[in-house]
């Protein structure tokens, strides 16, 4: 089985109109890492002050380090095979500007490429374990994941993969959570609303970690 971790950083909130800058994939088949991608994209404009603030990437390194737009869209298709497994903390977001990216250079096969993989979403399973609040950095702490440079794509995806790892160990469901994205009724579902998931609302709760009878995969089958 191919199971790929993967992050992006990017150049702000809305997926149609913002830019992805740096896009990380740890790819794993069968236990074993297999590949490390991470790339810098030259967006050919300048960064907003905050997210150079945010990330530490600077409109230098992207000039010089980055690559096109274009290369890292055809990475993505020869990566997301089918059968292929994504997860993502806080996947929605990253779905969202992977699939845009993709549909900027392959508008005809953008949607059989993003919906013939299956989604895993981190936070959906944090938000069923752990008391608020949930963010990659809170479960690396939950989970005694050793600390990495949070907002860098690649380091976030390493740590994700040591989190996926110990959240697996602590109980065997990930499998249950397989294209369900849970989202906050005060806030709605962010980003681009995909067919192939299905999105659930999931309310903050403050009883720790919920017994399987309650965990979101099966209240959607109720």
């Amino acid at each position: 089985m191919k199971v790929i971790y993967f992050d992006t950083e990017t150049t702000g909130l809305n997926c149609k109109t913002c830019q992805i800058i740096e896009l990380a994939m740890l790819t794993v088949i069968d236990g074993e890492i297999t590949d490390t991608y991470d790339e810098f994209i030259n967006i050919g404009c300048q960064l907003p002050p905050k997210i150079t603030q945010i990330t530490g990437i600077t409109d230098k390194m992207l000039c010089d380090e980055g690559i096109s737009e274009r290369s890292v869209a055809e990475d993505l298709k020869n990566r997301l095979t089918p059968g292929t497994l994504m997860v993502a903390h806080n996947c929605q977001f990253d779905l969202s500007f992977v699939y845009f990216l993709l549909k900027r250079h392959f508008p005809e096969e953008a949607d059989e490429i993003v919906g013939n993989v299956d989604w895993i979403d981190t936070l959906t399973v944090l938000k069923d374990r752990k008391d608020y609040p949930h963010k990659l950095i809170d479960a690396v702490e939950n989970y005694a994941v050793e600390k990495v440079n949070f907002h860098r794509a690649i380091d976030d995806t390493k740590a994700l993969y040591h989190v996926t790892l110990a959240m697996k160990k602590e109980r065997n469901d990930l499998t249950e959570y397989k294209n369900i994205f849970g989202f906050n009724p005060k806030w709605g579902i962010g980003g681009y609303r995909f067919s192939f998931i299905k999105y659930q609302s999931q309310p903050y709760h403050n009883r720790g970690f919920l017994p399987y009878e309650d965990i979101l995969p099966e209240k959607v089958n109720k």
